[in-house]
């Protein structure tokens, strides 16, 4: 392979929050209980007092109900935020990979729009996403939705630069197939064996994750197809960006 340029609240707190509103209603018969000392009926008086703290244990245990369905709330709420951003368009192969282990997967042939171009290494990233912006913005136009991640096919490589085919997965190829622009053409995903390596970080350092795989490659004497497949499973501010998540599929010949 040619090397590549570059988080609950206890109930506990609640009965404390709770004890400490309680508190907060008491003062008002604690302030009667020192204006009666001057009246010489302070021995008195106490009785008296004592009955307000009973009321706050009344009002104390009418409340403990609403906070149980206070907490169950939040939680439904939490756990949403958790499922992925582009849960409508999934990766080709479902489930994370991860970067410490290697996937033997299948590809499966995919309807997409193709756009075909050259880029240098160093603005391989902004270019890709450039290609992937007119291919959306040519989808929309002829009202087909995505319905997958973007990917890149490196079809030849140098290290000056390298020709790609930037795809985006559709549900169909309408029949007929309309007109697109001259650089674009409808067609499909490649498919069939293939093993999945995962770059997470920056852009600028995928070239740690090559050269990984080719340490792989070599050490399972795996004769590879020169072409590889980048597939973008989030999308990223710029190369820099460290949230950067690749899924990499090599097929063999």
């Amino acid at each position: 392979m040619a090397r590549r340029g570059r988080i609950r609240i206890g109930a506990a707190l609640l009965a404390l929050a709770l004890a400490q509103g309680a508190a907060a209603q008491a003062p008002a018969p604690v302030e009667s209980a020192p204006v009666t000392p001057p009246a010489a009926t302070a021995p008195a008086t106490p009785p008296a007092a004592s009955p307000p703290p009973q009321a706050p244990p009344a009002a104390t245990i009418q409340q403990p109900g609403p906070p149980p369905a206070t907490l169950v709330q939040p939680a439904p709420p939490g756990a949403a935020p958790a499922a992925p951003a582009v849960a409508g368009r999934p990766t080709l192969i479902p489930g994370s990979g991860d970067t410490s282990s290697v996937d033997e997967v299948v590809l499966p042939e995919k309807p997409v729009l193709i756009l075909s171009g050259t880029s240098g290494w160093e603005d391989g990233l902004k270019n890709l996403r450039a290609a992937f912006g007119r291919i959306e913005a040519e989808l929309a136009r002829l009202g087909i939705a995505p319905t997958g991640r973007p990917l890149a096919v490196f079809v030849q490589t140098s290290d000056d630069n390298f020709r790609y085919d930037a795809m985006v997965p559709i549900a169909a190829v309408p029949t007929p197939a309309p007109g697109v622009p001259a650089e674009m053409r409808f067609g499909t995903t490649p498919s069939g064996k293939a093993y999945r390596f995962v770059h997470k970080g920056p852009y600028d350092d995928i070239d740690t994750t090559y050269e990984t795989i080719t340490t792989y490659l070599d050490a399972k004497d795996i004769l590879a197809k020169d072409a590889f497949i980048e597939e973008y499973v989030n999308d990223a501010a710029d190369s820099a960006d460290p949230a950067l998540e690749i899924n990499i599929f090599v097929q063999p010949r």
